[in-house]
């Protein structure tokens, strides 16, 4: 059965499947990413993960798999498929795909995880059908993938999507890359955690919309605060962008109504001339990087120049 290997790399944990040729996961594994064992520990955990699926898959489907396809987090090259840096794993200018390649004897891709995981959205998730979309999964930070007929766009230097640091309060709260008042800083899952545990509550997003659905006072202007800012953002984004759907992602989605109402509403207000997006919650969960990292190993498959396929 031809199948192809999937990985999506994070910080702590790694998610794995064999992937057959209509999509269906024919295998799924777990492993601890061991960071706290230093960058080339990582390395070798991951190149024998990967050894182990094509060892399985070699068992269990009759042959090797015909492609891999892997998502990493932080600054990614994908023409060169060169992890460029990765601050969560130690990582500097690793030659990833060059490495798995060697190690599998198949071709290999390789993939930012946000724009891996928009992908899979666009593609057979929340933005199936829409010839243009942004995903914008709301986590520890804020980041974005820009997708266009069924790829997603990475930049002329692999920074394109970067919407957690669209400015949107100038002058406002510091933020790691250098700037003020940048979008995550205010309407990130961990933003929300430190502005409800500052009002009183618990450090946790999902305890400040539990705090907002039972009508606590202090939950809901922190909650607004949130909203507001991720919609001055999304307004930016649309101007630029147009796209035809707008997937919310991440752990503040998991929020439901309580976020996409009151976002719905807010953006709606800031337009002007812009046509308005359909703005949908993720489909995939956390499985979308793993079958985004499987979309791309397929298209090597079809591809006669794996350099050509990016995330």
């Amino acid at each position: 059965m031809r199948h192809v290997i999937a990985l999506d790399v994070g910080g702590t944990g790694m998610k794995a499947a064999l992937v057959g040729d209509d999509g269906a996961l024919l295998h799924r594994a777990r492993r601890a990413t061991g960071r706290e064992r230093g960058p080339e520990a990582v390395l070798a955990g991951i190149l024998d993960f990967a050894a182990e699926l094509r060892a399985y898959g070699v068992e269990h489907c009759g042959e090797p798999a015909g492609a891999a396809g892997i998502a990493v987090p932080g600054i990614v090259d994908e023409a060169t498929g060169t992890a460029v840096y990765a601050a969560n794993l130690g990582w500097r200018d690793v030659p990833l795909r060059a490495l798995l390649a060697d190690r599998l004897g198949v071709p290999v891709a390789l993939g930012h995880d946000v724009r891996t995981g928009g992908l899979a959205e666009g593609r057979i998730g929340a933005g199936r059908g829409a010839d243009r979309f942004l995903f914008v999964p709301l986590g520890t930070g804020i980041a974005g993938a820009i997708g266009l007929d069924g790829r997603v766009e990475s930049g002329a230097h692999g920074f394109a999507g970067e919407i957690g640091h669209i400015v949107v309060r100038p002058g406002g709260v510091p933020c790691p890359c250098g700037q003020r008042g940048c979008l995550e800083r205010y309407a990130s899952a961990s933003a929300v955690s430190e502005a409800w545990a500052a009002a009183g509550g618990k450090p946790d997003a999902a305890d400040c919309a539990e705090a907002v659905a039972s009508g606590d006072p202090n939950a809901v202007r922190v909650w607004r605060d949130a909203v507001d800012a991720l919609a001055d953002g999304l307004v930016t984004a649309i101007t630029l962008l147009d796209p035809r759907t707008l997937i919310i992602g991440g752990g503040l989605a998991e929020a439901g109504e309580v976020l996409f109402q009151p976002l719905r509403d807010a953006v709606r207000r800031r337009v002007t001339f812009q046509k308005l997006p359909t703005i949908v919650p993720a489909a995939l969960g956390d499985t979308a990087g793993c079958l985004g990292a499987g979309l791309l190993a397929r298209d090597l498959l079809d591809t006669t120049d794996p350099s050509e396929v990016t995330a």
